[in-house]
């Protein structure tokens, strides 16, 4: 498809006519060249000859059918034919040829809003825009191509329309049982999430990746007053840790934290050759490890006591993490200020330490430690013997009952459509 530079010039230059003219020379001679019939199928539609460059492009595509710009040309020829479902089907073909295509998704979406398939459209506009922002696209008018800025706008309303409905499903019922008032702060998470209210942190240290709830008391460190549920924990403190010596010496139920070695050799740092970070999870994503709860149900039990924060597919994270010696986890967030993170320290040696948002902690072993995750936060060991801390995400102590019903929904949510679209 590469032996027509003088016609690929010609387009970039904006001659086409000048670029019809030589491919159809070019096709009197060679009828099957699928790049020239694609140029000379755009210089037909530039000139409204939508009968021709439809009859052309159906045989580029029946010549190449693997093809996605043909399929993608196709698919205008026929929206210009006024054959909308002519135009999805070559729409369809493109998307599924290349599927990290932002434009040639972004088509799909709109042919598919066209012919009233709503919800697979919603899915579609909101894949396009995810695979646009990952190649650095569309994040701006300025990262937006002018004559495709109608579209994506289009694209990035509909997106946020269908969220705006996906959390009123499962917000309303709660407003009318419990009030506005009672869940005014979910309600204003869910609307920075789509972007229809900018985030004001207060302090400028929080930021979380995720799902920012504003409103809340904030600091890097919680009063351990706040959680009840601390003192019977850490009454069990010698019983769990006599657990995680059995379990240490195997290497069943270990899992590497981070599953990619490439953000693995972002995040962790050492003093030694090779710095390591690997977890016992009791529950990983919000599934339970059966294995390791299992064999220590001694452990398995005092988590049951606390408030940990359950989402489907989200949460808890709960494991016995551990350092390597002179393994450092470098700076970075979390993910949402809905939860907090619990440290019990089961084995430190000197010179550990874990720092939140400028402040640093040493941790005690049988002490239990609270903090926010979404502030900027780093952790080492600097020793020569392993560190081991239980962590378990529990739940923020300053949202109510009905906040965590909500939240618990609505992220749920989120992972859903994230799926869906992430399946397409």
């Amino acid at each position: 498809m590469d032996h027509l530079p003088l016609t690929k010039q010609l387009l970039a230059d904006g001659e086409i006519d000048e670029m019809e003219v030589a491919c159809n020379r070019r096709l009197e001679t060679h009828p099957d060249d699928v790049t020239a019939l694609n140029h000379a199928a755009l210089g037909a539609l530039r000139r409204k000859d939508t009968q021709r460059a439809c009859a052309l492009l159906e045989h580029a595509a029946r010549l190449a059918p693997k093809n996605a710009v043909t399929h993608y040309h196709l698919g205008r020829a026929r929206e210009a034919l006024g054959d909308p479902a002519g135009a999805l089907a070559a729409d369809e073909v493109a998307a599924r040829l290349v599927p990290e295509n932002p434009l040639f998704r972004l088509h799909l979406a709109l042919s598919l809003e066209q012919q009233g398939e709503r919800q697979r459209s919603l899915l579609h506009f909101a894949r396009a825009i995810k695979e646009a922002q990952l190649q650095g696209q569309w994040n701006d008018a300025a990262s937006t191509p002018p004559a495709l800025r109608p579209q994506v706008e289009q694209a990035v309303l509909t997106v946020r329309r269908g969220q705006r409905a996906l959390f009123d499903q499962f917000l309303e019922p709660l407003v009318n049982r419990y009030g506005r008032s009672a869940l005014e702060r979910v309600i204003n998470a869910t609307r920075i999430y789509i972007g229809e209210q900018q985030p004001v942190y207060v302090d400028s240290r929080q930021r979380p990746t995720f799902f920012f709830i504003p409103g809340l008391p904030r600091s890097a460190y919680f009063d351990r007053r706040l959680f009840p549920w601390i003192p019977d924990y850490e009454g069990q403190y010698q019983e769990i840790r006599r657990e995680l010596e059995a379990l240490l010496p195997s290497h069943r139920g270990k899992e590497r934290v981070f599953n990619d070695a490439t953000l693995e050799s972002e995040n962790l740092r050492g003093q030694g050759p090779d710095p390591s970070w690997t977890g016992y999870y009791f529950y990983r994503h919000g599934e339970r490890r059966q294995d390791n709860c299992s064999a220590c149900p001694v452990t398995a039990a005092a988590l049951d006591g606390i408030e940990l924060i359950r989402i489907r597919a989200h949460g808890p994270e709960v494991l016995h993490s551990v350092f390597t010696p002179g393994t450092h986890l470098l700076p970075h967030r979390g993910v949402t200020n809905a939860r907090a993170v619990s440290h019990l320290p089961m084995m430190i040696p000197d010179d550990c330490a874990l720092r939140v948002g400028g402040e640093e902690r040493v941790w005690r072993e049988g002490q239990t430690l609270v903090f926010d995750d979404t502030y900027e936060h780093e952790a080492w060991n600097r020793s020569v013997e392993l560190r081991v801390v239980l962590i378990a995400d529990v739940w923020n102590p300053y949202l109510s009952d009905v906040e965590r019903a909500a939240v618990t929904d609505v992220i749920a949510a989120i992972g859903d459509l994230r799926t869906a679209v992430d399946c397409l």
